[in-house]
């Protein structure tokens, strides 16, 4: 999905990122993001630099269970793109994906998805 504004493909690299998560890829995942980019945890908590999204992901890729991330909807955003999905743990999670001119991931920022009753 490139524009004027972003001349790189936002959702190609979404559909990346969730590949790599997909088949516990963690180099491969590091490498989408930009080297300062953060990762603002739903459960608290913000991680920036490789080496913290490492100790971020690697355990939640190797804890993923079977039908993590799947894909619910993609959905590209004025500033970037929107990901629901789900997590290593089978909740339904939406993501907002940011990224640099470069188009590398400059910030993920998740949220649980809550369904209505």
């Amino acid at each position: 999905m490139a524009n004027a504004r972003q001349p790189f493909d936002a959702i190609g690299i979404v559909a990346d990122w969730i590949d790599a998560c997909k088949q516990h890829r963690l180099e491969a995942l590091l490498d989408l993001y930009d080297d300062g980019a953060t990762v603002e945890c739903c459960e608290g908590g913000n991680f920036t630099g490789r080496s913290e999204m490492e100790r971020y992901w690697r355990p939640r890729l190797a804890r993923a269970g079977r039908g993590a991330f799947a894909i619910d909807a993609l959905m590209p955003e004025e500033d970037g793109v929107s990901l629901d999905y789900r997590d290593y743990d089978g909740s339904r999670m939406r993501t907002h994906f940011r990224f640099t001119q470069a188009g590398k991931i400059q910030l993920t920022a998740c949220e649980p998805i809550q369904l209505a009753a």
